[in-house]
């Protein structure tokens, strides 16, 4: 039997703040990536510094909340929209998203150029074609749904040996270059797998707000701390659920940071379960309450595409106006680089220790508030069908 949703407005409000607080951590790391200083992998133990790694790590948490929520996002709308409506809205949201970041976002956002020799196919294409593949999905059982997600999660780092060139394995699992000629280079970042799997999972997440309260919290609490806890379990085990097992380094605290520097690309089991655990229990504490310190990250939660676009563009910016103190020029920042040097060509010398980093990271999500809330009223206030697109 079919369980219908009407989730109270605290509910939403917990999904709203949880995506909210991923966003602002986000644009840390695409502060770090315009402005910071060019130190190759700031999760490469070898080089790293721990302010570093904490600083790359901590935004681990985005990608996964973002999948997984999209997926909640979707099953607390069933109700309003009905099967078929919620069908067809993943399905042209979808196709948008994948249309729009290597078309639209890459230029006016990402690189401030035309010049199409180096596309690379980041999260929003992952996510829409995860939205369309959830069109399909949710015809199906929810049982059905969870289990594919888990089973997709779970079971995935078994293709782990599988090294292959194909341009289909590759946008599946593999992340490499899927097209390459003299003049142009596509290269998938966001293999689809097990992000798939993330958002449906979040579908059938998305079913427990029809609970009453006290069961989903209990809910939330037992199973966050139960993934929680097998990722410590599977992750001192060494064997399975990441390709890059952990190691004891020279200081203790660099083997804590070895325990879990898990994978992202492609995200592994170890690497899902370390975030998405903690993301459940986040969703527990705030479930029924939002927290005053955590209201400005409702309002961005509310606008995550119209918060994405307007974080990238107003970072490329600042980078961008001081390139041109500094240097005399903008070109670095506007000129397309090669695939090692994407998203910009960095000019001599160029980048900032972490504390400005971070001030300029502080400076650009207390900047988006104003313009974040504005649109977040518009939203509420108005129900035309193209504001569901951004």
């Amino acid at each position: 039997m079919t369980t219908t949703l009407s989730p109270t407005r605290s509910r939403l409000e917990s999904v709203d703040v949880l995506r909210g607080v991923v966003m602002i951590v986000m644009a840390l790391d695409h502060t770090r990536d315009y402005l910071g200083a060019s130190v190759g992998d700031p999760t490469n133990l070898a080089t790293t510094t721990t302010a570093l790694f904490f600083t790359r790590w901590i935004t681990h948490f985005c990608a996964p909340v973002f999948f997984l929520l999209t997926g909640t996002g979707a099953r607390l709308s069933l109700d309003r929209k009905g099967r078929a409506g919620l069908s067809r809205y993943l399905l042209t949201r979808g196709l948008w998203l994948v249309f729009l970041e290597p078309i639209v976002v890459r230029c006016l956002v990402y690189q401030f150029n035309f010049d199409f020799h180096v596309t690379l196919l980041l999260i929003l294409w992952a996510l829409g074609w995860s939205m369309v593949l959830l069109s399909g999905l949710l015809w199906l059982p929810t049982w059905a749904i969870a289990a594919f997600g888990l089973v997709m999660i779970a079971g995935h780092n078994a293709l782990d040996v599988v090294r292959s060139t194909n341009p289909l394995w590759i946008v599946l699992h593999g992340r490499g270059i899927v097209f390459s000629a003299t003049d142009h280079v596509v290269l998938v970042v966001y293999p689809l797998i097990p992000w798939v799997g993330v958002t449906a999972l979040g579908y059938a997440l998305g079913g427990i707000y029809a609970w009453n309260a006290e069961r989903r919290r209990a809910w939330l609490l037992r199973v966050g701390l139960a993934v929680v806890a097998g990722f410590l379990i599977i992750r001192g085990i060494n064997v399975y659920g990441d390709p890059s097992p952990w190691k004891v380094q020279a200081a203790a605290l660099f083997t804590a940071w070895s325990f879990i520097n898990t994978t992202k690309y492609p995200a592994s089991l170890l690497f899902l379960m370390m975030t998405l655990g903690p993301a459940l229990l986040f969703l527990r504490a705030v479930d029924g309450r939002t927290p005053p310190l955590l209201r400005p990250a409702l309002t961005f939660g509310k606008v995550p595409l119209f918060y994405y676009v307007g974080h990238f563009t107003l970072i490329h910016v600042i980078a961008a106006l001081v390139c041109q103190v500094r240097y005399g020029t903008m070109w670095y920042m506007v000129t397309s680089p090669d695939l090692a040097n994407f998203p910009f060509t960095a000019p001599p010398d160029w980048g900032y220790s972490l504390p400005l980093v971070w001030a300029w990271w502080i400076t650009v999500v207390v900047a988006l508030y104003l313009p974040c809330r504005w649109f977040a009223g518009v939203k509420a206030r108005r129900r035309d069908w193209w504001l569901a697109y951004l």
